[in-house]
């Protein structure tokens, strides 16, 4: 299945064709294909300290694993 990654990038390798959205602050950076499988994804964080960190919920999801790590659409 597919899967989520999150990490900083340099503003200097940010193409023309990626989509850069600016949210509280953030910006949020996506290639033009990677952008079809976010639509409608909802990321919360959670302090929790079992099972804590970044929460994706992707309504489009028509499966995932037990782990909670990939999905498939």
């Amino acid at each position: 299945g597919m899967s989520y990654m999150m990490d900083f990038e340099d503003p200097n390798k940010i193409s023309d064709k990626d989509q850069v959205f600016d949210y509280e602050g953030f910006k949020i950076v996506s290639d033009p294909k990677s952008l079809l499988y976010l639509y409608g994804l909802m990321l919360d964080y959670s302090d929790a300290m079992i099972g804590g960190g970044f929460q994706f919920t992707n309504p489009n999801a028509t499966a995932t694993c037990g782990c909670g790590k990939s999905f498939g659409v």
